[in-house]
């Protein structure tokens, strides 16, 4: 259920099944308006000679040699796809089950200082469009097509036989992993995949819309849809594992772990060869397990109640201008009672409940802020789609 402004990257998938993004004379790195502007004018990359519109990349026709002394026969050179010339890395980062107004980075009342960088150097999204379920907005975003495309009108677990919601995305539908990976680049995704019928999740398979076998050369993660974040059921590639025996353990913080242990092996293995990461978190859904310390930040921080929390998220939108000036506040849903209208007991299960799922989403934040910093200590987050 991941209804959050990341879903904007819709456009980077469409944008990136037809390779648009790629110019055969881009420099690799990052640099300065002025420094392209000579770059491009004193040097020229070889034009591209591969046809990338239809997948997998022909090999060249070789002319068969008439020479019959191996000894004067030259070998032709070995062929290779490689991503196009500056081709960027691509990150997608997915927080399951975040509001448009939790973070602070949009008016909200949870810390990300994270999101908060990312945001100031690049681009806010208010207005998106979500399938507001889980496996449906996921696979439409991995794919860049109409979830019922994908068959998955709800959640995997909510398959039916007809069409449009069986739960089974057809080979007909090539998700933008296996596009990029297709066209030279590293493919990995940690964390949930919602994505997989739950029939198709045993040692039998099939294995076709599982993780390694939708483009992704690396999977480290949860299938369904949820998962204790203490004891989580992970898979390696399509072999389940035992959950690591580390002091303190929490699934955000291994998956992140394993992503930087990827990324640093790939740059340092193949430096010249971009990368794709997915990246989707466990949090912010169910369970909600977060590290005391991480909740106990929130302490006290929501005694007021949704009420006055909502109208505060609101003024602090306008403030920053992710919202109009002249927008008005929807009321209240009635099904949910006035938070002065409840009992002392309700409104101290509430107030924990919101501190835990706060400090859930700066625990996330944080983590996500590793990610970043690793890219940043390698040189690489400047040449790259986050």
């Amino acid at each position: 259920m991941s209804r959050n402004s990341l879903l904007a990257a819709t456009s980077l998938i469409a944008s990136a099944s037809l390779l648009g993004w790629f110019s055969a004379d881009s420099p690799r790195k990052s640099q300065s308006v002025a420094q392209e502007k000579t770059t491009k004018s004193t040097t020229k990359a070889a034009p591209e000679t591969l046809d990338r519109t239809i997948l997998p990349i022909a090999e060249p026709k070789v002319v068969p040699s008439t020479i019959l002394d191996a000894r004067n026969a030259k070998a032709p050179p070995r062929f290779q796809v490689k991503a196009p010339t500056g081709a960027p890395n691509v990150v997608i980062v997915l927080i399951d089950d975040i509001g448009f107004g939790h973070s602070s980075a949009f008016g909200g009342p949870i810390r990300m200082p994270t999101l908060e960088k990312l945001a100031a150097s690049g681009l806010k999204y208010n207005r998106f469009h979500t399938t507001a379920l889980c496996s449906p907005t996921r696979v439409a975003l991995l794919t860049g097509r109409n979830h019922h495309v994908n068959n998955a009108g709800a959640i995997m677990e909510l398959a039916t036989a007809f069409p449009g919601n069986t739960g089974v995305r057809p080979l007909s539908v090539t998700p933008l992993a296996e596009i990029l990976r297709q066209n030279g680049y590293s493919t990995a995704a940690f964390g949930k995949y919602h994505e997989t019928a739950p029939w198709e999740v045993s040692v039998s398979g099939p294995y076709d819309r599982g993780p390694t076998r939708s483009g992704f050369d690396k999977f480290y993660g949860f299938i369904g849809g949820e998962t204790n974040q203490w004891a989580p059921g992970i898979f390696d590639g399509s072999v389940r594992i035992e959950t690591p025996r580390t002091k303190d353990y929490h699934f955000t913080t291994d998956m992140t772990d394993q992503a930087l242990k990827w990324v640093s092996a790939q740059q340092a293995l193949t430096p010249d060869k971009p990368f794709y990461m997915y990246f989707a978190t466990g949090a912010t859904h169910a369970p909600h397990h977060a590290p005391k310390e991480w909740i106990g930040k929130y302490k006290g921080e929501f005694a007021g109640g949704w009420d006055k929390l909502r109208e505060a998220t609101f003024a602090r939108q306008k403030r920053l201008g992710v919202i109009p000036a002249d927008a008005k506040l929807t009321p209240r849903p009635k099904e949910i009672p006035a938070w002065d209208g409840m009992s002392a007991d309700q409104k101290r299960l509430f107030e924990r409940q919101m501190e835990t799922f706060a400090g859930f989403a700066e625990h996330t934040d944080h983590e996500v802020g590793r990610l970043v910093e690793q890219l940043e200590s390698i040189g690489e987050l400047d040449n790259t789609l986050f």
